[in-house]
């Protein structure tokens, strides 16, 4: 009877421990955007949910999303990386979440992003070379090789739109035929910032 309820306790204790690292994985999983209240962490403008979206969550489950990799870039240099149970940016292809560690990037000054990074996020180097090809330019990297990357913003694609915000969601001539290819720059268009004048106007009424 004793050695029964010894193994009884010994099974409660395995599943209990079971349960717990679940759910431990479960808090960095992940989450959806919701483009009605998600506001990136770093530039306080609209997360859109397309491609270029990120996240991270905190050891301590505080979830934080950004509009754009460069900004999540600059949220761990603000606030380091111990403290991070997990990170991750969107496959360019099909938006799938994929750990920041395991994706491949390309980058290019002239590839146009929310924030003007010019870094696109793929599930694998496959499809990160096959983007480059179409595109013509464009350089391959790993999230390693991002630790040494300058991080610098195009300036010329930071205020496309006229406008004078100076966020770069929208189109210039010089980087037409790149959007087209890929549809590059339709989630940043000028209803964006439309949508967010809109809903500062009818707050100040």
């Amino acid at each position: 009877m004793e050695k029964m309820n010894k193994r009884w306790i010994l099974a409660m204790v395995l599943l209990l421990g079971t349960v717990m690292l679940t759910a431990c994985g479960q808090k960095y999983a992940a989450v959806p955007i919701n483009e009605d209240v998600d506001i990136c962490a770093i530039c306080n403008m609209q997360v859109k949910d397309d491609a270029f979206a990120t996240q991270l969550t905190t050891k301590d489950g505080k979830n934080f999303k950004f509009d754009d990799l460069g900004c999540m870039n600059e949220w761990k240099k603000e606030n380091g990386t111990d403290n991070i149970g997990m990170d991750y940016v969107r496959d360019y292809n099909d938006k799938e979440w994929i750990e920041f560690n395991k994706a491949t990037y390309v980058y290019d000054p002239s590839l146009r992003t929310p924030m003007a990074y010019g870094i696109v996020n793929f599930k694998d180097k496959a499809s990160a070379e096959a983007f480059v090809a179409e595109q013509g330019v464009g350089k391959v990297m790993t999230a390693d090789e991002l630790a040494s990357h300058d991080w610098t913003q195009n300036m010329d694609n930071m205020n496309m739109d006229g406008d004078g915000d100076g966020h770069g969601h929208g189109h210039d001539e010089g980087g037409t035929d790149q959007g087209s290819k890929h549809n590059m720059g339709e989630d940043m268009s000028k209803d964006m910032h439309q949508e967010g004048e809109s809903k500062e106007g009818s707050g100040s009424h």
